[in-house]
């Protein structure tokens, strides 16, 4: 059974050059290395090109990648330092188990480790059912170990509860495309961002989230384009744009939808190609009615000359882009902020040709082809519809099972963690995931944690959730393995193993394919490398939405990325969707959907006044499991601070750098505060990526969109007060420290 979290230091090797194997010499005199390896970054979705330095089978350091289209050898802090885990001490290269009553981890035999783990889900299932089961897994996996884990759900586990943390990621953005667009991808290549004359860039930080699609936004600058940029925070790239607009949290389809108004008001609506290409405009156009500036700029909580400026920009444009991320799909009408997005879009006309376009910025490794292959609790591979009975049918065929031993829709990652709360799932495998940082409402995930009958965990590192396993298997990083991923563009590339895993890890698959194999069905999971995965995930796509079949691994290194759809090895890709003004509904039309405003599923009140939001820095990433174990970029941003705006902190007494409590009706955290001029007064900030007491999810809600399950991680009501200097050890040490963990 599941304990409770060990009394361990938090990250006790987080910081500095010391936590590095550093080879005799130092990292600078190594000498020439065996060899470069050209592959990708393991962090954001953009996964710009980049060279690992490769010397005795560790990777020391990283060229610049220059030829690659994307990043053209730029690299953001977290890319140039992304190296530097690779031979950190905290480096998981044993199976370990929980010894119980605090003891602490005990190493155990690889045998001893996987027959534990299959045991035990042969006992759990006999017990309570095959969906009392579940897995995890995560949105940085390749697209070979994304479709695998699908495949071992299903066939080998045969439980319907897997889901992945691209739900918490890309999921109401998808859901907003496939309603109207049919089809779950940015429409554009990047290279179609300079050639637009105006963008709207909307709840994106793209300057510290996304940083090479900077370069792309100031090549557009420089062709003459005007930048609208709309997040309840100034960014760095809302400090230089035309036309900041610092909506309320949660209010953005005001402005969408009073920017509509607007364009039909002054005659800016596409008629000959919205008649000619879709459906739905008139229930559209009828209930923008209401959504005049003044009404809109209730809604968005700015001046209603913004909206009307944004118009003015937007709508005469002969050339647009619009491109959003977390900031409008975190909310519980997530995927009705990113539909009011594409209806602007699409009224316009500017969709499907060169300068013109629409893009969702994907934010985790793999988050566009994590999402295609099969790991999501609806999904079947291609993104088929596992409740399809020919979807069904033809996967079947793929696999060589009875259709009807395939189960049917499981839990979303959110509901599923409910459902282990309330004792209904028994059983957990989790790979690639952190939900003790990462998901919304700490205190009740711990306890979801510690009610479960058996838990194991596939990880590189002892993240903060691992510590409540029963069993710890020791998997691989990027560099040591093989396979794909698709890019923020919809670019399929290839990662190029670089490394061994050290002595005793494993690589993920090879741990998946033996407990397959242990669980009786070795014959479908008889896969001897990334390649041969690849080569069934490419027929089990074939005639699917996301079409992988005629991509091989040869020709994505000739043509550097292949875009899908691919349907076939003579077919050039698909850089640039509907370009032949067809969508992809079967009717070939797009589906415009109206989209009504409505408040979050919590509102600042009396007791709790204040808006938090939450996000990421530059330096960091997701759940921080990699990046705050690399030293110089801890060095960039040390501590979670609590951004605060001067009017709100001097009403609060709060100064500069005192130490703040900022508390929800869920939990709380202290950090130090940041009063800075660039937040909206209503709100405060606070990044995600610190577990524990300096945890932000320790306040957010666990309410869910109803169509994308994506958590509302950028609204709920806190009250925030001054606070004493943390007393307990690890947080004294960090105070003093200067906020290193």
């Amino acid at each position: 059974m599941a304990r409770p979290p060990l009394p361990i230091p938090e990250l006790v090797h987080s910081y500095g050059p010391h936590a590095m194997r550093v080879p005799a010499g130092g990292w600078n005199t190594i000498g020439e290395p065996d060899k470069l390896v050209k592959t990708h970054c393991c962090f954001c979705g953009q996964q710009c090109g980049i060279q690992l330095k490769v010397k005795d089978n560790k990777v020391v350091g990283l060229e610049p990648w220059e030829d690659f289209p994307f990043n053209q050898g730029k690299l953001c802090p977290k890319g140039v330092k992304r190296y530097m885990q690779n031979e950190h001490i905290d480096r998981l290269t044993t199976p370990l188990e929980n010894a119980g009553a605090g003891a602490g981890f005990r190493p155990i035999s690889w045998d001893a480790a996987l027959d534990r783990t299959v045991g035990e889900i042969r006992r759990i299932q006999q017990s309570y059912g095959n969906d009392a089961f579940a897995i995890l897994t995560g949105a940085s996996l390749t697209n070979e170990k994304a479709y695998l884990m699908g495949k071992f759900a299903r066939v080998a586990v045969r439980t319907a509860n897997i889901d992945y943390n691209g739900r918490l990621c890309m999921v109401s953005a998808g859901a907003a495309s496939k309603k109207i667009f049919g089809i779950d991808r940015s429409a554009n290549p990047w290279s179609d961002i300079p050639k637009a004359k105006v963008v709207i860039v909307a709840g994106s930080n793209i300057a510290e989230c996304s940083p090479i699609t900077t370069e792309y936004l100031w090549q557009a600058r420089e062709n003459g384009a005007k930048l609208i940029v709309l997040d309840p925070r100034m960014t760095p790239i809302a400090r230089t744009c035309d036309l900041f607009i610092p909506v309320r949290s949660g209010g953005d389809i005001g402005v969408f939808n009073g920017i509509l108004h607007i364009m039909v008001k002054r005659g800016w609506i596409a008629r000959d190609f919205i008649a000619a290409h879709t459906i739905g405009w008139a229930e559209v156009e009828k209930s923008l009615e209401k959504y005049t500036p003044e009404y809109s700029a209730k809604l968005a909580g700015v001046p209603a000359q913004m909206i009307i400026e944004a118009a003015e920009m937007w709508g005469p444009a002969p050339t647009s882009f619009l491109m959003h991320a977390r900031g409008i799909e975190h909310h519980s009408k997530g995927v009705q902020n990113c539909m009011a997005a594409i209806n602007l879009v699409l009224a316009s006309g500017r969709i499907g040709r060169e300068g013109c376009g629409y893009a969702m910025i994907t934010g985790q490794g793999n988050g566009q082809g994590a999402r295609e292959q099969g790991q999501k609790c609806e999904q079947l591979p291609g993104m088929r519809d596992i409740e399809n009975p020919e979807h069904r049918k033809y996967i079947a065929g793929v696999w060589g099972v009875p259709e009807e031993s395939i189960p049917h829709k499981g839990l979303s990652a959110v509901p599923l963690v409910e459902a282990i709360h309330a004792g209904k799932i028994k059983g957990l495998l989790l790979l690639c995931f952190n939900p003790m940082v990462s998901l919304p409402n700490q205190q009740f995930i711990g306890e979801a944690l510690e009610k479960l009958e058996y838990f194991a965990v596939i990880d590189f590192f002892m993240s903060e959730t691992a510590r409540y396993a029963d069993v710890v298997l020791p998997g691989s990083l990027m560099e040591e393995d093989e396979g794909t991923t698709t890019s923020v563009e919809g670019r399929v590339i290839h990662h190029q193993k670089a490394v061994d895993p050290p002595p005793g890890a494993r690589e993920d698959w090879r741990i998946i394919c033996d407990v397959a194999k242990r669980l009786g069905a070795g014959e479908k999971f008889s896969f001897s490398s990334p390649r041969e995965i690849f080569e069934e995930l490419r027929v089990a796509s074939r005639g699917g939405i996301s079409d992988y079949y005629g991509i091989s691994w040869e020709r994505i290194d000739q043509e550097k990325g292949v875009f899908w759809p691919c349907p076939s090895a003579d077919h050039p890709g698909t850089p640039r969707l509907y370009e032949n003004g067809r969508f992809a509904h079967p009717d070939g039309k797009a589906h415009f959907q109206v989209v009504e405003w409505r408040p979050a599923a919590e509102e600042p009140d009396e007791q709790y006044p204040i808006v938090l939001t939450t996000g990421r820095v530059v330096s960091q990433f997701l759940s921080g499991t990699q990046t705050r174990r690399i030293g110089a970029l801890l060095d960039q941003y040390p501590e979670p601070r609590c951004e605060i705006h001067p009017r709100l902190a001097e009403k609060l007494g709060i100064k500069n750098d005192d130490f703040v409590t900022v508390e929800s009706r869920r939990g709380a955290l202290t950090v130090r505060a940041m009063v800075v001029k660039t937040i909206r007064p209503d709100t405060v900030f606070v990044p995600y990526h610190w577990p524990s007491e300096r945890a932000a999810n320790n306040c957010t809600i666990r309410a869910i969109d109803p169509i994308s399950n994506i958590p509302e991680f950028k609204i709920c009501a806190v009250r925030v007060s001054k606070a004493q200097r943390p007393t307990n050890a690890m947080a004294a040490l960090a105070a003093e420290a200067g906020g290193i963990s």
